[in-house]
């Protein structure tokens, strides 16, 4: 199982938003200024909510990177809200296909 932090949630509307069980999108952005493997977290509404993290930093232990699973999956991916701690989600990415 492939396990993700989703970060910056602060700077869109807070963990308010994220509910366990919900599905949400993953969309690169290879334009990203700051980050050529960023990958943006956005609702079933397309309303953006987050970032998969990319840093060592900020991935929660046992979760994978956002360059981790960059080559995984085409342009978008689906995953699985299962906690929400403090500022950040831990999502699993669904199988893709």
């Amino acid at each position: 199982m492939n396990y993700i932090t989703i970060v910056g949630v602060h700077q869109f509307f807070g963990t308010e938003l994220f509910k366990v069980g919900q599905t949400l999108y993953g969309i690169k952005e290879p334009d990203n200024v700051f980050d050529s493997e960023a990958i943006k977290v956005v609702t079933e509404s397309d309303i953006p909510c987050g970032y998969i993290a990319n840093s060592i930093h900020t991935v929660a232990k046992g979760c994978h990177s956002a360059g981790r699973i960059y080559d995984t999956f085409d342009d978008r991916c689906s995953m699985k809200v299962l906690f929400i701690v403090k500022d950040v989600v831990i999502a699993e990415l669904l199988p893709q296909g």
